[in-house]
């Protein structure tokens, strides 16, 4: 998995708001989609989708299956942010110590 597949992934709505329910906890797809304003089978297209970037794991109860996220798809998002968040930081704290230029209006 690559963070662009995960983002790319999480570019529907729809499947943001399947992670979202994940997040509480594993579902099977049935509840999913009782949730969801879409059908049955389009959950499970989106469940495909989040499976592939990494994003979502399933395994077997019973006589279904139930979703889950993925801890280690879920973490390649994060160090992402991450990233992004240490940069912004970084580059803020350099504006910040920079010194003041005078301007022509206050001298």
């Amino acid at each position: 998995m690559t963070t662009n597949q995960v983002l790319d992934a999480l570019g529907d709505p729809t499947r943001r708001a399947v992670c979202e329910r994940l997040a509480a906890g594993p579902l099977p797809v049935g509840e999913l989609a009782a949730a969801l304003p879409v059908s049955r089978p389009a959950v499970s297209q989106h469940l495909k989708v989040l499976k592939d970037a990494g994003l979502v794991v399933d395994r077997a109860v019973g006589n279904r299956r139930l979703y889950a996220l993925n801890p280690s798809g879920v973490a390649v998002l994060q160090q992402w942010l991450d990233r992004i968040w240490s940069d912004a930081l970084a580059a803020f704290k350099q504006a910040v110590e920079q010194p003041e230029e005078p301007t022509q209006e206050g001298s």
